[in-house]
This record gives C-alpha cells, structure tokens and sequence, in this order.
C-alpha cells in the first residue's frame, strides 16, 4: 500500500514542530526545562538559539515544521520506492 506524501509530510511536520513548540513553551516556564534538547536543536537549525524568548520558540517551531515535512517526504519516497521494488520482484 503506498502512502500520501501530503498526509505524511503534514503530519511529520505537525508532529516535529509541535514538539519543539511544547519543548520550547515548557521551557519559557521553567528556563532548565529542555534546555540540552534545545541546544542540540539549535546546533541544527542557523538562527535559532536556545534562549527562552518567544521569538526563539517560533523560530524553532517554524524550523521544526519544514524539517520534520522534510523528513516525512524522505521517509514516504524511499517506502513507496521499496515498494514498487519489492512488487516487481
């Protein structure tokens, strides 16, 4: 069964995003919250620094969005390949 490369990337994207958004409101609340996650997510990501700051959050939480999107294109292209692979074997 193929995926939907729509579907996945949106929910990858959400999903990522999403958890830098928690990660990175948590930390607002509690700045030693996350705050290892959040370095290493803005070792990844330029422009984006580990700061508890709301501008930061939304940068990271936008970055988070287009790699996490990103990612699940990757994943749903290299299944779908497989598949047909597999298929005509």
């Amino acid at each position: 069964m193929k995926l939907s490369m729509r579907a996945v990337a949106l929910a990858s994207g959400v999903l990522w995003g999403g958890m830098i958004l928690i990660v990175g409101l948590c930390n607002l609340a509690y700045p030693a919250y996350g705050l290892e996650f959040l370095r290493l997510v803005g070792s990844l990501y330029p422009g984006y620094d580990a700061t508890p700051q709301v501008g930061s959050v939304v940068v990271g939480t936008l970055y988070g969005l287009v790699d996490g999107s990103i990612g699940g294109i990757i994943f749903v292209w290299l299944h779908n390949r497989f598949l047909t692979v597999r298929s005509a074997a």
